[in-house]
């Protein structure tokens, strides 16, 4: 049976590329009298032949920010010319004239429209600077899953590093992996598309994740579930490390269930209130373009928002307790200030602090270089983020390097001394790899210093 959503389908099909505008007139024979406008193309609509001084509507096309149940039109004048966005012909060597598109525009659209062209001079500008942190974004997004990864292979081969903190950030670099990897699928299909649209001839639209519904609307679904819960796994690793190294009574029992609910099951909840009321709201709108813009967002902002206040709480009582303990080691002043603004740096991506940034809303309307400024700025603490905290927790730890120096060690002498020590080397591969059981029995002061001299260490 013939329905509204086919013939929805094959409305746009046919309105959406040159070849299939012109084929649709093609034996069109044009009347005498009264006089018409010619049908046309505007690179986004196929319009038909109208007669003179009438105006004609379409549907908005099915594209980000527009709303596909509301009307775009043209106007041909009395002489049967289409007329331009001043009511003149302003195009009299095409004839093609001007379509309204603005009542199509989302909220959310006619909001950044209305920021970024209050000076229409730098709008072209702060266009370009976009893009090219489009691409900043790729390379550091594409560094961050690849150390990410590497990470994630030092710490499940090496026993020796199963440890409480390495579980936390086991859990943490999946969650990063996830969203990084989501993202750049993302963002490599709508390159793919854009580039399709590039030359604005309306040539057939090749078919991917972001023209494709319900799909489209799925991967931000899990996009943002994985970084919903990234927050929560940074959580952890703040009060984890902060319990280490202020609390004065350390659970015996390491809670890494209550760790597990919380960084994996809370986010399941916040992402399925936030889709639900997302998609009521955006049923009708593209892949949920500008979903972000909206109130329902703060579903999932709200929380994140939350986690960065906190663990920005941590950090200043970490900072304290750092030093205090310097003081009492009777350390100069210089040096004080130098560890704790190191210890400081070294936190500041972990517990996601960072991200502060990217929840500030974008200075569309401000100057071309302050533009510039927070959108490069934000960008890569954004992108590069992965990459840093596999970088401080995991090539440069000490605990990490020691493991993989000795594992080098006992495969080059596995390697250079032949079959016949091969029992005496297999005794010393199993001391080297033997898991280091957890001082259970140990005071809590012990353990505060050791995560202290933890942080130190960097």
């Amino acid at each position: 049976m013939f329905t509204d959503s086919d013939a929805d389908l094959n409305y746009f099909l046919l309105n959406r590329t040159f070849e299939s505008c012109a084929l649709k007139f093609e034996d069109y024979n044009m009347p005498v009298t009264p006089s018409y406008c010619n049908w046309t193309w505007d690179s986004v609509l196929c319009w038909p032949p109208t007669p003179s001084g009438t105006i004609i509507r379409q549907r908005c096309p099915y594209r980000h920010g527009l709303d596909p149940t509301k009307y775009a039109e043209r106007r041909c004048s009395t002489k049967g010319d289409w007329l331009g966005k001043n009511g003149t012909l302003d195009f009299p060597a095409t004839q093609t004239g001007w379509t309204n598109y603005t009542p199509c525009y989302t909220p959310e659209m006619r909001y950044i429209i209305e920021m970024l062209y209050i000076d229409g001079d730098t709008a072209k500008d702060k266009i370009k600077i976009a893009e090219r942190t489009r691409y900043l974004e790729i390379v550091g997004f594409s560094i961050s899953l690849t150390a990410l990864l590497f990470s994630l292979i030092i710490f499940w081969r090496f026993r020796s590093l199963r440890n409480n903190r390495t579980r936390i950030h086991k859990n943490l670099f999946v969650a990063m992996v996830i969203q990084v990897l989501i993202r750049l699928i993302l963002y490599f299909d709508q390159a793919i598309i854009q580039n399709n649209h590039g030359d604005g001839t309306g040539g057939m639209v090749r078919q991917g994740i972001d023209n494709t519904p319900i799909l489209c609307e799925a991967c931000y679904i899990f996009l943002e579930y994985a970084r919903t819960a990234m927050f929560m796994w940074m959580f952890i690793e703040g009060l984890y490390l902060h319990n280490m190294v202020t609390v004065t009574v350390f659970q015996v029992q390491f809670p890494f269930v209550s760790y597990v609910l919380l960084g994996w099951g809370g986010p399941i909840i916040l992402t399925t209130i936030w889709g639900a009321m997302t998609a009521r709201y955006k049923f009708n709108h593209k892949c949920w373009w500008g979903y972000n813009f909206t109130y329902y967002y703060w579903i999932l902002e709200g929380p994140r928002l939350t986690v960065i206040l906190l663990n920005f709480c941590f950090l200043l009582n970490i900072i304290r307790v750092l030093v205090v303990k310097l003081r009492q080691s009777h350390t100069s002043d210089i040096e004080q200030v130098r560890k704790a603004v190191r210890a400081a740096v070294v936190l500041l991506p972990l517990l996601g602090i960072t991200n502060i940034l990217s929840m500030t809303a974008a200075p569309l309307k401000e100057s071309v270089l302050e533009f510039a400024l927070w959108s490069y700025t934000t960008h890569f603490l954004t992108s590069f983020q992965g990459f840093f905290i596999a970088l401080l927790y995991c090539f440069v730890n000490g605990e990490v390097r020691s493991a993989v120096l000795k594992s080098f060690r006992v495969y080059v002498a596995f390697r250079g001394t032949g079959r016949n020590m091969a029992p005496r080397r297999q005794s010393f591969y199993s001391v080297a790899y033997t898991p280091a059981i957890p001082a259970f029995d140990a005071l809590a002061v012990d353990q505060s210093n050791m995560a202290t001299n933890r942080i130190l260490e960097f």
